[in-house]
């Protein structure tokens, strides 16, 4: 992890030369794709048989693999944009990241069998389309939404990738019915695309009460005594007493003889646990800025007895009230894993099974992180904080990598493993099964699109919408993950990308540092990315038909 919450940006930039500075991650990501694609194409064309139109199975897979490349880019660099934008994770820590927690979650995790038709937006059933046409529709719905999707990307907007694929499935299936007279527009489920409208409102709704509520109690209850034990160091600093330099404790005067109070010289990281208190922060006449001015003028005496009272409290909410947290934290993730993950490898917990287990991890968490605690008391409490928040966001991240892999992936797995199963057996089948092939070679373009293309996006979540750092990233994470998995058992129509969102306006409210400017473009691309996608679905269908 990165020490500060500012040296991430470092890791960003591209300077001049050939790949810039990062020339040898380049290629080796580079590498690991062109290989990927190279081995899928053979095994594809082994698991297809010799009967199998070979253009018309490049092209599916190149369709296939282009919308996980995109997925990766947008929706897995939505989901690392807190960590990034935090400082906790570099962006080639993130990408390791990724690459374990995004390729297990599809392998292991991901769905062994999928549902020809996604959603039940279109009535394709009632078409009695021959196979191809099928298979050209999924196609199209692939390629329509990966390049919406590329150029959402490009312009740094997070969207859904589920409602990308979705429009795509509706604009190739509606104008193949309309070609064909075998249907319209009265073959969309309207009820569902007003179910997706809902969800633009109500998904960063729920993420941002609860990013609300969860980081207004870490502040008050956790951070803000560490910002009053850093405001009242011997210097505005959160270093050691200064037992044996007593001069100049009412300030320092600059280059041009003006008086310096101590918290214009606080570091960035000293910064960062001011902006992130309830109740402190460094803007000119904020309750923060007046404690560190009033601090300068205290006795030494006077300082220290202070500082004391609120180090101890400071230290005592990391151990008290931090393990709870972390506990609490560890039973959302655990639970979204036991009750939907285990379904997908055939292991069907119960319910009294699954709360026993989710018990006990929560124990196991709360006594680990006690211990952890207890040995970062010799650290500075501003130290201390930050690394204790940025572990526990490690955790939340690495679990966000391995449910998306597990099910966002098959926004690209699915419509490809139809077209697959049409092109191998010549038919339409309910159920298409995905090989583990199919879940490895998406799941590493899933990484590729992540580090090729998905920087802007980290930014915009990053930085863009306000600023992180590890424990307001945390608290937007965990307050995502619980919406998600309470939205999946009361069944209600919410978007994972439209939720943490939603979260990371929710954090920047209570910091009174949301961009609402920023995020005006963002919420008109929730809006035309089903429409978009489907006119390019609409398009690449037509395209298909006329030249197969």
């Amino acid at each position: 992890m990165s020490p500060t919450p500012v040296q991430q940006h470092s890791d960003v930039p591209v300077t001049p030369g050939f790949l810039g500075p990062d020339r040898n991650w380049h290629l080796g990501a580079g590498l690991m794709t062109a290989a990927t694609v190279v081995a899928f194409t053979i095994w594809s064309f082994s698991h297809s048989g010799g009967e199998v139109n070979a253009f018309l199975l490049i092209l599916a897979i190149a369709f296939g693999l282009f919308m996980a490349f995109n997925i990766g880019g947008n929706d897995v660099a939505n989901s690392f944009g807190t960590s990034v934008g935090a400082g906790t994770l570099t962006m080639k820590q993130a990408l390791l990241v990724a690459a374990v927690f995004e390729v297990s979650g599809a392998v292991l995790a991901g769905s062994s069998v999928t549902e020809t038709v996604r959603s039940g937006i279109v009535d394709i059933d009632g078409m009695h389309m021959d196979p191809h046409s099928f298979a050209y529709i999924m196609m199209s719905a692939l390629l329509g939404a990966a390049v919406w999707l590329l150029l959402a990307t490009k312009m740094g907007w997070p969207v859904s990738t589920t409602h990308a694929i979705i429009g795509g499935i509706v604009g190739a299936a509606v104008t193949t019915g309309i070609v064909t007279g075998t249907g319209g527009l009265e073959m969309v489920q309207w009820s569902e695309i007003g179910m997706i409208a809902i969800s633009w409102i109500l998904s960063p709704l729920l993420g941002g009460v609860a990013a609300f509520l969860l980081f207004g109690a870490i502040k008050r209850r956790i951070l803000a005594p560490a910002a009053r034990a850093i405001a009242l160091g011997s210097r505005g600093f959160d270093d050691a007493e200064d037992d044996d330099d007593d001069d100049d404790e009412d300030g320092e005067e600059d280059e041009d003889g003006r008086h310096v109070p101590g918290y214009e010289r606080v570091t960035e990281l000293q910064q960062s646990a001011f902006a992130e208190s309830a109740a402190l922060d460094l803007s000119p006449g904020s309750p923060g800025a007046e404690l560190a001015e009033h601090a300068s003028t205290l006795t030494k005496k006077e300082r220290k007895a202070a500082r004391k009272i609120e180090r101890k409290a400071a230290y005592h909410a990391l151990e008290k009230r931090v393990p709870p947290l972390a506990a609490g934290a560890a039973v959302v993730i655990a639970g979204m894993l036991v009750f939907k993950g285990l379904k997908n490898v055939g292991l069907d917990v119960s319910i009294g099974g699954g709360v026993l287990l989710l018990i006990m991890v929560a124990m196991g968490v709360w006594m680990a992180v006690t211990v952890f605690a207890r040995a970062l008391k010799k650290q500075s409490i501003s130290r201390a904080t930050f690394i204790m928040f940025s572990w526990m966001q490690v955790f939340t991240a690495s679990a966000f990598a391995f449910s998306h892999g597990a099910n966002d992936i098959a926004n690209a797995v699915g419509p490809f493993a139809a077209v697959l199963d049409v092109l191998s057996t010549g038919q339409i089948s309910e159920e298409a099964a995905v090989p583990t092939a199919v879940l490895a070679a998406f799941g590493i373009a899933l990484v590729s699109g992540l580090w090729f293309v998905g920087r802007r996006v980290i930014a915009t979540v990053g930085t863009g919408l306000t600023s992180m750092h590890p424990s307001s990233g945390f608290a937007a994470e965990l307050a995502a993950a619980g919406v998600v998995l309470l939205a999946s058992v009361l069944g209600l129509p919410v978007s994972s990308t439209h939720i943490l969102i939603g979260a990371v306006l929710g954090v920047g409210i209570v910091n009174r540092a949301a961009n609402w400017k920023l995020m005006r473009p963002i919420f008109l691309a929730w809006i035309i990315t089903l429409p978009a996608a489907a006119s390019i679905g609409a398009v690449v269908v037509l395209v298909l038909r006329a030249a197969f």
